[in-house]
C-alpha cells in the first residue's frame, strides 16, 4: 500500500467518523488535528505479515498423508514462562518458499475466513477486498528460515520398492520464543505465503504449566519522597496476591483489568483492539511498598502460595526530591522485537539492543531511575504484544523506578478525546497504558504529572491531550513549573512526546512538529526557565542550542575536556533534545541548515544523565558500540 493511498484512506476515515458525529461540539485541538492531517507519521505500520489475513483461507489442495507438525517444549508436556519451543515439520513432498508457520493463541481460535468482517479492517490502510483471519496470529515464520528446507537436505524415505527408496519427503525445524501469555497456543502450517495463505496442518494445543503465574513485575515512584515504590505485575489469577519486601514487610495487591468494551472503535470500522487484535490481558496486580529509605537497595518477591511466587528481585529506591544527586536514563519510542526469526505486525528493530545495553547499566547499580517518553510498546491494538514488551523490559523496570509519558501510539484514536484524531493506538486509547503504567497523575485519562528526584524537578505532559492556552493541562503545567522551589531542586526538566524542534520535519501533510503546540507551550518553557526539554516521536537524536522561537539565545562553550557546556547562571532559554532513538526504525535528517541544531545522530541508543546541585551532564549512548556519541553539560554556579 502506497503512502499516498494510506493518506487518502485516513482522510476518508476521519471525514466519515467526524461527519457521523457532526452534532458534537469540536474543540480547537480537534479542528486543528483535522485541518493539519497529522495522519501517517508514526502511523501503525503496514507489513506483509500485518496484511496476511486479509485473504480467503482454505485448506490447501494437498492430499499429503505424510505431513506432520510436531512441537517440542523444553519443559515437557506444558510450556514454561519463558522458553524457545521447537517446531518440527516433516513429510513435505514439495517445499515452497511460500510455506510458513503461525503461532495462534488461544488454540481454539478460528483461523478460517470472516468475509463479513472485511470492511472493518480497512482502517489499517489495507484496501484488499478479502478479509482477515477471524483471529490474528501472535507471530509467524517462513519455513525457509531453516536453510535446509528448500534444498530438501533433511530427507526421509517414506516408500520403498524392492529395497529401493522411491518416495522421499523433506523437513524443517523452526524455533519460536514463547512467553507466558496465559492462554494455550497452537502452531498452524500454511502454504501460499503471507499474501494468499491456505492451511496445511494444525498442531496439538500446548498449555502453560502455570497460567496464573505472577510475572513481569515493574516499579515506579508514586511521589517525590523516595520512601515508597509502586509495584505492578500480571497474573491469570483475579484474587489478591501480595509482595514481600525489605525486612519482613508485606503488602496486599489490588486487582484490575480491562475488556474489549473499554477499547475505542469507530462508528464505521472496528478497531483492532475490539476485534481481531484482542487478547485477554489477565489481571494486573498493584501493591505499594512503603516505609523505605531513599537511594537504598532492597529485595522483593510477589505472588501467593496458591499460584506461586516470583524470583527474589533486588531493587533500588529513587533519591528523595531535594537530595544532591540523580543518575537516570531516558529515551522514547522503544517498543519491542521478537527474540526469534519471526515476523510480527510491528517490529522496532533497535529495541532489543537498547534494552540490553540499559540492562547492563542497571545491573551495575549506577542507575536510579528511567524515563520512557512516549510510544511505549507499539502494540497498537494487538494486546498480546503487551506481554512480550513487559517481558522485554523486566530487567530494567523491575529494579529501578520506571517512569513514563504517553505517546500517540498509546492514546490517539478518532472521536476519543485525543488532540490528534488518527488511529495510531489501534483503539487502545490509553487504557492498557494507564493500567500497566500508573503514574502519579491528576486523574484517569489526565496523564500529566510532576515528580522530583534528587536535584531535578520533572514536569511530564501529554502532547496527546489538550495543551491549548487556558486548557486544564496548560494551566496545570504553568502552575507546576511556576511553583518549583529552585533552592530544593535547581534543575527543571520538561518532557513530552512530540517535539518542538527537529531536523527531520516530515512534510507539509505529515509534519513532525505541530506549530500550534509550539506557539502555545514554548513560551511557558521560557517563562519558567526550563533547563532541558526532552522529547521523542522523531526517531533519532538531536540537540539544540539554548533556543527560543527558532533562534539561538546562547551557545555552549567547550570546557577543559572539550565538552559543550551551557552556563545557566545567566539563563537565556531551554536546551532541547529529541531522544526517540530507542527502537523504532531510525529517521534520517533532511535538513542540515538549522542554526539551532548542534548535534545530530541517527543511531539506536538512550541518554545517560547525571545531575547534581550544580550541573547536569548528559551523554547519548550508542547501544551497539556502547560509545558516547554526544556529550553536553548544563551548569549553574
Amino acid at each position: 500500500m502506497s503512502t499516498f493511498l494510506l493518506i487518502i484512506f485516513t482522510i476518508l476515515f476521519l471525514f466519515i467518523n467526524s461527519s457521523t458525529d457532526a452534532s458534537s461540539p469540536t474543540t480547537r485541538p480537534e479542528r486543528l488535528a483535522r485541518s493539519k492531517l497529522e495522519l501517517l507519521r508514526n502511523h501503525t505500520a503496514i507489513s506483509e505479515f500485518r496484511v496476511l489475513n486479509r485473504r480467503y483461507l482454505i485448506d490447501c489442495p494437498d492430499p499429503n498423508p505424510y505431513l506432520q507438525l510436531n512441537i517440542t517444549s523444553g519443559s515437557g508436556t506444558t510450556l514454561s514462562d519463558d522458553e524457545y519451543v521447537t517446531v518440527n515439520i516433516t513429510g513435505v513432498l514439495l517445499p515452497s518458499s511460500g510455506d510458513w508457520v503461525a503461532m495462534i493463541s488461544p488454540s481454539h481460535s478460528d483461523v478460517g475466513t470472516c468475509v463479513e468482517n472485511a470492511v472493518k479492517y480497512e482502517q489499517t490502510g489495507d484496501f484488499s477486498r478479502l478479509p482477515l483471519l477471524c483471529h490474528y496470529p501472535v507471530k509467524a515464520q517462513y519455513v525457509r528460515n531453516d536453510p535446509d528446507y528448500l534444498s530438501c537436505s533433511k530427507q526421509e524415505c517414506k516408500k520403498y520398492v524392492a529395497g529401493e527408496c522411491v518416495l522421499t519427503t523433506c523437513g524443517a525445524t523452526l524455533s519460536f520464543h514463547v512467553v507466558n501469555i496465559r492462554t494455550d497456543i497452537e502452531f498452524v502450517l500454511f502454504g501460499g505465503g503471507f499474501e494468499t495463505p491456505c492451511i496445511f496442518k494444525r498442531s496439538d494445543s500446548l498449555s502453560f504449566g502455570n497460567p496464573n503465574m505472577p510475572l513481569y513485575g515493574h516499579i515506579s515512584s508514586p511521589d517525590s519522597t523516595g520512601t515508597s515504590m509502586k509495584l505492578r505485575w500480571v497474573s491469570g489469577d483475579q484474587n489478591p496476591q501480595g509482595v514481600q519486601y525489605g525486612n519482613g514487610q508485606t503488602a496486599i495487591s489490588t486487582v484490575s483489568t480491562f475488556s474489549q468494551a473499554d477499547m475505542c472503535t469507530s462508528s464505521l470500522l472496528e478497531s483492532p483492539a475490539v476485534d481481531f487484535g484482542w487478547h485477554e490481558p489477565g489481571y494486573i496486580h498493584s501493591a505499594l511498598m512503603t516505609g523505605l529509605t531513599p537511594s537504598t537497595t532492597y529485595s522483593y518477591k510477589y505472588g501467593s502460595d496458591s499460584v506461586g511466587w516470583s524470583d527474589e528481585i533486588r531493587f533500588k529506591t529513587a533519591p528523595a526530591g531535594g537530595s544532591d544527586e540523580l543518575n537516570f536514563l531516558a529515551y522514547g519510542d522503544m517498543g519491542k522485537a521478537p527474540l526469534d526469526s519471526s515476523a510480527e505486525h510491528y517490529i522496532q528493530p533497535g529495541s532489543v539492543s537498547v534494552t540490553k545495553a540499559m540492562a547492563d547499566e542497571v545491573s551495575s547499580g549506577k542507575v536510579d531511575s528511567i524515563f520512557h517518553i512516549g510510544d511505549i510498546s507499539y502494540t497498537t491494538g494487538f494486546l498480546v504484544e503487551w506481554d512480550f514488551f513487559l517481558h522485554q523490559i523486566t530487567p530494567l523496570a523491575s529494579q529501578v523506578s520506571y517512569m513514563t509519558a504517553i505517546g500517540n501510539h498509546e492514546r490517539d484514536y478518532v472521536n476519543s478525546g485525543s488532540v490528534y484524531s488518527t488511529p495510531d493506538s489501534g483503539g487502545e486509547c490509553g487504557v492498557p497504558y494507564e493500567t500497566y503504567f500508573p503514574m502519579p497523575t491528576q486523574a484517569k485519562d489526565k496523564p500529566w504529572y510532576s515528580i522530583e528526584q534528587g536535584s531535578v524537578h520533572f514536569t511530564v505532559i501529554s502532547t496527546e491531550h489538550d495543551w491549548t492556552v487556558n486548557s486544564e493541562q496548560y494551566d496545570w503545567m504553568n502552575k507546576d513549573m511556576a511553583t518549583v522551589d529552585r533552592t530544593r531542586t535547581p534543575w527543571l526538566i520538561f518532557t513530552g512526546h512530540r517535539p518542538m524542534y527537529t531536523s527531520s520535519p516530515g512534510n507539509a501533510i505529515l509534519p513532525s512538529v505541530d506549530t500550534e503546540f509550539v506557539a502555545d507551550v514554548e513560551p511557558l518553557l521560557l517563562a519558567n526557565k526550563v533547563d532541558l526539554a526532552l522529547f521523542g516521536h522523531v526517531h533519532n537524536y538531536e540537540r539544540t542550542c539554548a533556543v527560543y522561537q527558532q533562534k539561538c539565545k546562547a551557545m555552549p562553550t567547550k570546557d577543559g575536556n572539550g565538552i559543550d557546556t551551557y552556563n545557566n547562571s545567566n539563563y537565556t532559554a531551554p536546551v532541547h533534545a529529541v531522544i526517540g532513538m530507542a527502537g523504532f526504525t531510525l529517521d534520517g535528517f533532511t535538513q542540515n541548515d538549522n542554526i539551532w541544531s548542534l548535534s545530530r545522530v541517527s543511531e539506536f541508543g538512550y541518554i545517560r544523565v547525571h545531575a547534581t546541585k550544580n550541573e547536569i551532564n548528559v551523554e547519548f549512548v550508542n547501544a551497539d558500540s556502547r560509545n558516547t556519541d554526544d556529550n553536553f553539560r548544563i551548569v549553574r554556579s
